[in-house]
């Protein structure tokens, strides 16, 4: 592993101002989406198990949180094709993710005015903040090509991982001395609330953003024109893109398969703290604690998973970590097998970490594998599309099971399909044939 830092263009400055953003907005990823905001919403704006009363039904909070999460997936997958098209065609992925960063922080910062009961507006506050931040890392991760040649996008990719999962654990931990341990640092016991903890993800965030806008530079755009001929073309391509999906057959199922697991990842990872905070009566330090093991332990297993990628390949890495995943969540079902659910919640986080960081890191190498490099922002928004569309299906499945059951455990067990679902799809991606088919089509285009 000594060549992990060696990167074949020799621009190390521009591939660690890329990861940077990572760095950067995962604070959004754990700090709202998987540990504090998502258990605050549940427990006091949508008021936990008792829920809250729409349309003459009951829905519990956790449904609730599940369901604007759908929403907001769905907004994305509707909006970011034209908007990817556009940036390939005009050179504008970086203003793309410049739109996009300023709507996410400034609906985080908004976040921090949600109070008890508050269930309607923080909810679309929410969508608006997971739109800045799901809908951005479609440019984000199209940017790839402009920094990394297809043989170090492994690499390449579980370092940006790597990265995003320490600063997401560094700010986790600073929220955790906010809430905790304020006397640490001089301040008054409760003298910070969760809300200045939201406030906290808006400054890190954009803080940490700024080196990629600095650094790294986007490549020559496909075809420069005028902004309503862009826009004219921007509507052709995604129309041609549909039909000519059966040039790619690799890509095709790679993109179905990755539409499904991701799904499930994404789930699991949004409400395993609903989880311990309902089930398992975990405190908000024991959360925060849990969660800054599961991103230390990620850290490590995106690097070695980005490495691995470039060697075993990326198709074998992804499978070894969907059979991590399948584990989860039949453990996760069945918890207290053992005799102690308590311990057993902590095992299934360090497996979580594990398989997180590698499945994630080897699948971003595998996209940027299967697809045609000079269309990329265009594909990586079909991406955007099934990991957005996807991302809907998984907490509106979780939601539901949630609601008709009453049980947590059972929507967890509800994500099985996809896992499973994904990774028999995988089986039949040939990746050499992939590229090829990649490079062809780009050819072509």
């Amino acid at each position: 592993m000594s060549d992990i830092f060696h990167f074949r263009r020799r621009n190390p400055g521009q591939v660690w101002a890329w990861a940077t953003y990572d760095f950067a907005n995962s604070a959004f990823a754990t700090t709202i989406l998987a540990v504090i905001f998502n258990v605050y919403y549940t427990e006091t704006a949508a008021n936990g198990r008792e829920g809250v009363q729409f349309l003459g039904e009951n829905i519990p909070g956790a449904s609730v949180f599940s369901f604007f999460v759908a929403l907001s997936m769905v907004i994305i997958a509707l909006t970011s094709p034209v908007l990817a098209a556009l940036s390939d065609l005009q050179g504008m992925k970086k203003r793309m993710l410049a739109l996009h960063l300023v709507l996410g922080v400034g609906a985080t910062a908004l976040l921090a005015t949600v109070g008890e009961g508050e269930w309607l507006w923080g909810g679309w506050i929410f969508v608006a903040a997971q739109v800045g931040f799901a809908g951005g890392n479609v440019f984000y991760n199209a940017m790839l090509y402009d920094v990394a040649d297809p043989e170090d996008f492994g690499k390449v990719s579980g370092l940006g991982w790597a990265w995003g999962y320490l600063g997401g654990g560094f700010l986790l931990a600073i929220n955790l001395v906010m809430l905790r341990f304020p006397q640490a640092v001089g301040l008054p016991e409760n003298f910070f609330s969760v809300h200045d903890c939201f406030l906290s993800v808006a400054i890190w965030w954009l803080l940490f953003s700024i080196p990629l806008f600095k650094a790294v530079r986007e490549r020559k755009p496909s075809a420069p024109a005028g902004i309503a001929r862009t826009f004219r073309a921007a509507f052709t391509r995604l129309k041609d893109i549909i039909p000519r999906l059966r040039e790619l057959p690799h890509f095709s199922r790679f993109f179905v398969s990755y539409l499904i697991y991701n799904d499930g990842i994404e789930t699991v990872i949004v409400m395993a703290s609903i989880f311990a905070k309902q089930e398992l009566q975990f405190s908000d330090a024991e959360i925060i604690t849990f969660f800054l093991m599961v991103q230390g332990i990620a850290f490590a297993g995106s690097l070695f998973f980005g490495w691995l990628a470039d060697r075993w390949g990326n198709k074998r890495s992804v499978i070894a970590s969907l059979c991590g995943w399948l584990i989860i969540v039949v453990w996760g079902w069945k918890l207290g097998l053992l005799g102690n659910p308590h311990h057993e919640f902590w095992i299934l986080g360090v497996l979580t970490g594990i398989v997180m960081g590698g499945s994630q890191a080897a699948s971003r190498s595998l996209q940027a594998t299967l697809i045609p490099p000079h269309r990329s922002a265009e594909f990586f928004s079909f991406f955007g599309i099934s990991g957005k569309f996807a991302s809907a299906v998984g907490p509106l499945i979780f939601g539901l099971a949630v609601y008709l059951t009453g049980s947590l455990r059972y929507g967890i067990l509800s994500l099985i399909v996809f896992f499973l679902a994904g990774l028999i799809l995988l089986l039949f991606i040939n990746e050499n044939e992939g590229r090829r088919q990649a490079l062809e089509f780009d050819t072509q285009s």
